[in-house]
Formats: structure tokens, sequence, C-alpha cells
């Protein structure tokens, strides 16, 4: 059994070691949400492409205001989007607004805190030092400078800025295509009204969740029946995706027939079994040159061996680098103890207290409850070292995605 660590470290060597990276396409910018960048953009011109104020006040020569207070004649306004064709002299002034272009012969602003205006005259009160609430030309980026790398997922700042730079048309690689299989004779489609015994098929559709949300293109596969040759069937149809992700089947049970038939199918077996909880009978490997998952069946477990393992894997598999869960550091709001020589990720929630994050568990009942994770905000980690930990001390959290 493998610990978390080595596990997610064996998981991106293998990805490292076999992607020769996913094909683009070029996209108008508006449709390039959530889609990682496959060309490295440069700065079209200088940013800001003038020497931009950033208050509302007055552009001055910094040298005037040697002696205080110092009267200035005001030449006038500058607003944002217009410019300033004269120049500023000495003794003088111009009123300028956030973002307006500085004048030539100025070399900062003057807040509106600080000065007493009237018709022509103003008064400045305080003085300013050379280039003080001015964000200098090209200073952001000089053009030609590179400003997005390929390989960076595109979220709302990073789409923002495509555009600030006239990227109208995008390259980007196309999603990987990830296939979810679900598995058990217990499980039943959601439009199904299920037995006592029975349970609905939530696991398909959270991960094809995840899965849109980690950057790929879900397709849900029927649910496979706990017999070897319909389970054989649909495993190689997901074979034909570029990922496939199995939920349930992977333990050892007399009719979970998963590992037996990727083992027929000569699949190869990176990861079997990792050292955390909820989790622990997780499969990742490779078959007819496709990588698949085979995640535990109980709804908890799915959700956080995708977060831990699958998320990473989807956003390489799309172009993107491979980038492990972040752990924020939070203070225990009361004592915990374990004894099970596991990575424990357990839902809870973080709260405010005094200026610090507290984390607090939630109450749930095991690697099945829904409803106690829905009530979760992150996942308090319990490394394996940590037996008993006391209440203020800091502790890893993994932030839960909405």
């Amino acid at each position: 059994m493998l610990s978390f660590e080595t596990a997610l470290a064996t998981i991106h060597q293998r990805l490292l070691e076999s992607q020769p990276g996913p094909p683009s396409e070029v996209l108008p910018l508006d449709c390039a949400h959530r889609r990682v960048l496959a060309e490295d953009v440069l700065a079209d011109r200088d940013y800001p492409p003038f020497h931009r104020s950033t208050r509302d006040g007055f552009a001055v020569r910094s040298v005037d205001l040697a002696a205080l207070p110092a009267t200035l004649t005001c030449q006038g306004e500058i607003r944002a989007g217009e410019p300033f064709t004269g120049s500023i002299g000495p003794g003088e002034c111009i009123a300028i607004m956030t973002g307006a272009p500085l004048p030539a012969g100025a070399d900062a602003v003057v807040m509106l805190e600080h000065v007493r205006a009237g018709e022509k005259a103003v008064t400045v009160e305080r003085s300013v030092a050379p280039g003080e609430n001015v964000v200098p030309k090209g200073s952001e980026a000089p053009s030609g400078r590179l400003v997005l790398q390929r390989g960076r997922p595109l979220g709302a700042g990073e789409i923002g800025l495509l555009a600030s730079v006239g990227k109208a048309q995008v390259r980007v690689f196309l999603p990987p295509q990830v296939a979810i299989l679900p598995t058990g004779d217990e499980v039943v489609p959601l439009d199904h009204q299920p037995e006592w015994f029975q349970v609905r098929n939530s696991n398909a559709l959270a991960l094809a969740a995840q899965v849109a949300d980690a950057g790929g293109a879900p397709h849900q596969l029927p649910i496979a029946p706990d017999t070897k040759d319909s389970l054989r069937h649909l495993i190689e149809e997901g074979l034909k995706s570029d990922l496939l992700i199995l939920s349930g089947g992977v333990s050892k049970g007399k009719y979970d027939y998963v590992r037996q038939v990727l083992k027929e199918l000569a699949a190869e077996i990176y990861v079997q079994d990792v050292a955390i909880r909820p989790g622990k009978p997780l499969v990742f490997g490779r078959a007819k040159k496709k990588f698949f998952f085979g995640l535990p069946g109980n709804p908890v477990s799915t959700y956080v061996t995708f977060e831990l393992f699958v998320r990473p894997a989807i956003a390489c598999l799309a172009g993107a680098e491979f980038e492990p869960p972040t752990f924020l550091r939070a203070r225990l709001a009361e004592p915990y103890q374990q004894k099970i020589g596991l990575t424990a990720f357990l839902p809870a929630r973080v709260d405010a207290r005094g200026g610090d994050p507290f984390v607090s568990p939630v109450g749930w009942q095991g690697s099945g409850d829904l409803v106690g994770v829905a009530t979760a905000n992150c996942f308090l980690v319990i490394h394996p070292g940590q037996t008993e930990l006391a209440a203020g001390g800091w502790v890893d959290v993994l932030p839960k995605r909405q």
C-alpha cells in the first residue's frame, strides 16, 4: 500500500512519461474559458501604454512642492480616455482622473484629499515624490514581453488579460475526453425509483461535474452490472476515451470484478491501494494505451480521491501542469486523536475566529455520507504521524471546491 505522497508522485511520473501532448484548436476568446492555452502570448504594446494616474487629483511637477503650502495654476482637466496635448510648466498643474495619462512635464499626482482647489488656483498642502500615484509606461509589461505561457489554464483573469492584449482568437488545447463508468448491481439510474436495497447513480453525476470543472469533457457510460462480461464490454468502451474513471468494484469483495477484468485486458497497474481514509482501494494504470482510475464506490471516497489524484491528472492531460492538491493552514478548534496510521481527509468547516481560521470536523457517518459532506467547506487533513492533536494547533486543510 502506497503513501499518499508516493501515489501522487507515481501518477505524475507515469503521465509525464507517456503523454505526447493534446491536439489544439483556435477559438474565439469568448469561447476559451476553462481551456488551456496552447501558445505563448506576448504583449502587443507597452502596458500601460502611457504613464497612468492611479488617483483622482492633480498632475504636478514634484519640484514645485519643495515648500508648502504651494499654490499652482490649474491648466485644465484630463479624463480617462482622452489625451492632453499641452505640457505642464513650472508652477502649473492639471486636474487628472484615475486612469488618465500623465501630461508631459508632470512627474507625480497629488491626491484630491491633499489640496484646496479654487477656480484656477490650487493650493497643495502635501509634497509628493517623483512617480508617486503614477504607474509608469511599460511597467506592467513592455512590448514583446511574455504575458501568458503555453499550458496556462484560462480563468476569468487570464481571459481579461488576453482581451487587453488584443487576442480576439486564441489557440487552446482540446479538453481530454473522460469516460465515467459507474459499477454495481445496487446502483440504479437517477430517473428510476430505487428499491430499499438500492442507491441512485449519484457518483456519475458528481464525477461529471468534477471532470468538467477540472478541464475535461465528461462522457457518462451506462451502469455496469456485477458481471464480468458486461463490465469488460463497458471498460473497453471507456478506454476509447482519453481517460477512464471507474466508480466502485475496485475492492476485493466476491463480486468486485474490476481488478480481474483489468488484469484480463493486460492492464499495467501503477497504483493499487493508497494509505488514505476515505479512499484506500484506489487503482491507477494503463490499458490499451489509455490511462484509467478505479475509484472506490462510496460517494465521499469517490469525491476525495478525484480531488486528490484525478483532478491533477486531467489538468495534465488537458495540457496544463500537474498541480498536486494545495493544503492551507488553520487552527484546530477541538482536540483530535487517531490511531489508524493513514492520511485522513475528514469533512470539516473553517470559520474565522478572532482573525484566525479555525477548523472543526463536521458530523458525518463515514464514506457514504454525502449529507455530512454537503455541510463541509473543506477537509481536515490528518497525517499518519499525527496521533494526538491539541486544540488551537495549526493543521492542514484541503479546501472543498464548490
